[in-house]
């Protein structure tokens, strides 16, 4: 069996922002009694002995917990490599420095846009001064940054200019992922898949800015789902390199999981080899003997693995279909449909609203 090299530990749902493509749960109230401290320590001390050797911390905003440089120092000491996943709101300098002397190795910050007006609309939240800010500040005290940014209909076209943003705060790395449909972006879908016409200019600048950035900083750029040929493998297949613990202490296979209609694994009820090993969860889809036509006889299927689970589910209701991403699969019509519409010209005033994600409260 393969062991996991990556743990998501999604410390909190609560988040000053409200990004209209976020993909934590709709139902954040379920997530409110939060793992304590000390569950954290034995979580990551069970995920070492699994062999997780990244850990990437997110939510949420993992900055929301008082108790993160106590994490990352308990990761440092495993010899975790700590990634911090962040919006950067609440990275003061002395927030900064805790972090620094409990080991932490990389920041990723997310911005939405490139000026403050549009990035404010999109978060919800006035943020992007103090986004930019905390970059400089992680560069300052010799972090590696990564800039990511959700790319959708509001915001890709303004491509060349973020990449401007990310080069002028000295970022090593930036993540342009479009938007992946769970979630509030599932509810928002309308609103935030972009057209060809979009993503053929994306493209454009992203050749372009590979040259001219070429050993300064490394782009990665993910296309949408819905205009692929071929779905991507779902986390580099089900249960095969990394897993996700939620707030409430949930593991999952992947960070959407917790949509599909299968029995739960928590690490307050089992160990987290236990669930890796042996729990149904994380057996359903793993390899290959669950697969339905087209897929089992398909010569990508230990490739891309059927694609997709969560969205096998969410457009079919049957998370053990071929993912309609794939142009094989019976339901691809699904997607075809999505894709014509958001080609089509709006009408005057018939432009969808976008829904923004609610600001949960925090128990623990």
């Amino acid at each position: 069996m393969d062991r996991p090299f990556g743990l998501l530990a999604e410390l909190t749902y609560a988040c000053p922002l409200h990004c209209p493509y976020c993909s934590n749960p709709l139902n954040l109230g379920d997530y409110r009694e939060e793992l304590t401290t000390a569950e954290w320590q034995r979580v990551l001390a069970e995920a070492g002995e699994l062999g997780v050797l990244q850990l990437h911390l997110s939510g949420g905003e993992p900055l929301q917990r008082r108790d993160l440089p106590e994490i990352v120092c308990t990761a440092t000491e495993l010899g975790l490599y700590t990634n911090l996943i962040t919006s950067a709101f609440g990275l003061s300098p002395r927030r900064a420095e805790q972090l620094r002397a409990a080991g932490l190795d990389h920041v990723q910050i997310s911005i939405q846009a490139d000026d403050a007006a549009l990035s404010d609309r999109i978060a919800g939240t006035p943020s992007f001064g103090r986004k930019l800010a905390a970059a400089r500040l992680v560069k300052e005290l010799g972090w590696p940054l990564t800039i990511n940014v959700v790319l959708h209909r509001h915001n890709i076209d303004r491509l060349a200019r973020i990449l401007d943003v990310a080069e002028e705060v000295g970022a090593d790395r930036i993540e342009l992922a479009n938007t992946q449909y769970y979630g509030w972006a599932w509810r928002n879908r309308a609103a935030l898949l972009p057209s060809r016409a979009q993503l053929e200019r994306a493209e454009a600048v992203v050749r372009a800015a590979h040259e001219r950035l070429r050993g300064r900083m490394k782009i990665i750029y993910v296309l949408p789902d819905y205009y692929s040929r071929y779905p991507k493998p779902c986390m580099g297949g089900w249960a095969r390199r990394q897993l996700t613990v939620v707030p409430n202490g949930d593991a999952l296979p992947c960070p959407a999981a917790h949509a599909l209609p299968l029995p739960r694994a928590s690490v307050r009820e089992h160990s987290l080899a236990w669930i890796w090993e042996q729990s149904p969860l994380f057996q359903r889809f793993r390899g290959t003997d669950w697969m339905p036509q087209p897929c089992r006889s398909c010569p990508r299927r230990e490739v891309d693995f059927g694609g997709c689970r969560c969205q096998a589910f969410q457009l079919t209701g049957d998370a053990a279909r071929t993912d309609p991403v794939c142009y094989l699969s019976p339901d691809h019509g699904i997607v075809a449909e999505a894709v014509r519409a958001a080609n089509e010209e709006p009408r005057p005033g018939k432009e969808a609203a976008l829904t923004p994600r609610p600001h949960p409260s925090r128990s623990a």
